[in-house]
């Protein structure tokens, strides 16, 4: 027997963009989630590791002391006590989230996975729910490589490296992209001998000059390993062995998978509906975020696009307007930003140099050190600079990309600047406050114009 609802909601991540709104509005709702509520970012992602990562930027500012003149005080740091306080925090926000649904009329909560019966009747624990519009924001996992021996052993993904309570001797990592980048980094800069196994290159997608600085600081910091594809790997006795393509092996206590993502579509069972995926397996929409079938959307990781929690927030937002509000445009992205929060922190956004050169646009790039500015020089700066790339024709700035301290705060004005259509000029006719990092796009944007 069928349960009828006006609304269901898979994912309470990105989801919950739809799930209260739509409730509010007299909507009977259906949320389903199999894990803890407020999604991926909230229980195992940007949140926890972001609270981690603070503690690791003041750990590293006491080393940085030593260009300013001052001496590492001895500290130490109780691990446990860390993940202990950083997980509580996180369970009791999550935790937070049941009873507010369960006070709302208008939701009902089911704790499991939902699977697909047909386009418009979802079952979650044996109970067939249905509705004519339901939202799919299920989100992604880890990618686990198909490495011999991997399965064996206990490996860690994200998920599992943000709630250690052991702190590692040694960790060998297995990527080299933003994750890779975020933990590695924590765990380096609380002590562990931490050592990267990259295919090709770190933080591959930034613009090329930002790759070539941020593996030139981090590689004096960590051991960066290039060029190596792990082949095998074996455990015993409490200690990975690694062995690669090259036939290097490489040892440690804990071993991170940090290979990107998957869909997690294959517990939906979509075989059953008229959805369809792309050959990786995420969710295939159209302008307006809809699934090939009427009514049913899907927005999130589960697209394969961004997988960034502030992407997947617009597209719930817009899909709310959509469907509840009579929004008939199609959904209009604006520049799209992201972070990176290691040391040295990296943010971007817009087209990179390569991008522009692909799309035989006339361009001109300028980039502009820290260390040239008044702010940069009390920093005791070597390494950051911020890059920005402008169209020549219409002297629009096209592409941002800044790497150094406040990296990830400094680039919210450029995202502004791209969706305003600001002109060099634009970003010249501005008074900056003095001294402060701003400066640095200040002074980049004089160097264009001279």
């Amino acid at each position: 027997m069928k349960k009828h609802y006006d609304v269901i909601v898979i994912g309470t991540g990105g989801g919950s963009k739809i799930t209260r709104p739509a409730a509010n509005l007299g909507k009977q709702v259906a949320v389903i989630d199999k894990g803890k509520l407020g999604g991926t970012c909230l229980n195992h992602g940007c949140i926890p590791s972001k609270m981690l990562i603070h503690v690791a930027d003041v750990i590293s500012s006491f080393y940085d002391g030593q260009k300013l003149g001052i001496a590492n005080p001895n500290h130490h740091l109780n691990f446990k006590q860390l993940i202990d306080r950083v997980n509580k925090t996180i369970d009791d926000e999550s935790d937070s989230i049941e009873p507010v649904y369960n006070r709302h009329p208008n939701i009902d909560y089911y704790k499991g996975t939902a699977s697909f019966v047909d386009n418009y009747t979802v079952s979650v624990n044996g109970q067939h729910l249905h509705a004519p519009l339901i939202f799919i924001a299920v989100g992604a996992r880890a990618n686990i490589p198909k490495i011999e021996g991997l399965s064996d052993t206990p490996y860690l993904t994200y998920k599992e490296a943000l709630r250690l309570e052991n702190q590692p001797k040694s960790m060998v990592i297995i990527g080299g992209g933003y994750i890779a980048a975020e933990l590695g980094y924590f765990y380096g800069a609380l002590g562990t001998q931490v050592t990267f196994l990259v295919r090709n290159r770190m933080i591959k997608n930034e613009d090329q000059d930002i790759i070539d600085a941020f593996e030139n600081s981090f590689s004096k910091r960590f051991s960066v390993q290039f060029k190596q594809s792990p082949k095998s790997v074996t455990y015993q006795n409490n200690e990975f062995v690694i062995t690669t393509e090259s036939n290097d092996q490489f040892k440690a206590e804990a071993l991170l998978c940090a290979t990107g993502f998957d869909p997690t579509s294959d517990l939906l069972n979509l075989e059953n509906t008229d959805i369809k995926t792309c050959s990786k397996g995420f969710i295939k929409v159209d302008n307006y975020l809809q699934t090939a079938v009427e009514g049913v959307y899907a927005f999130g990781d589960i697209l394969g696009q961004h997988f960034f929690r502030h992407t997947a927030n617009y597209e719930g937002e817009y899909v709310f307007k959509h469907v509840f509000e009579g929004l008939t445009e199609p959904i209009d992205y604006p520049p799209v930003p992201h972070a990176i929060f290691t040391n040295p922190q990296v943010a971007g956004v817009g087209l990179t140099e390569q991008e522009a050169q692909q799309q035989d646009i006339d361009y001109v790039a300028i980039k502009h050190d820290y260390k040239n500015s008044a702010m940069g020089m009390a920093l005791k700066s070597d390494h950051d600079f911020v890059k920005l790339i402008f169209n020549k024709s219409t002297k629009r700035l096209i592409g941002a990309h800044i790497i150094g301290k406040e990296a990830a705060t400094m680039i919210h004005m450029l995202i502004l600047a791209i969706k305003l259509k600001a002109t060099v000029e634009d970003l010249q006719d501005l008074i900056y406050i003095h001294p402060a990092l701003p400066e640095v796009i200040r002074n980049a944007v004089r160097n264009i114009i001279q």
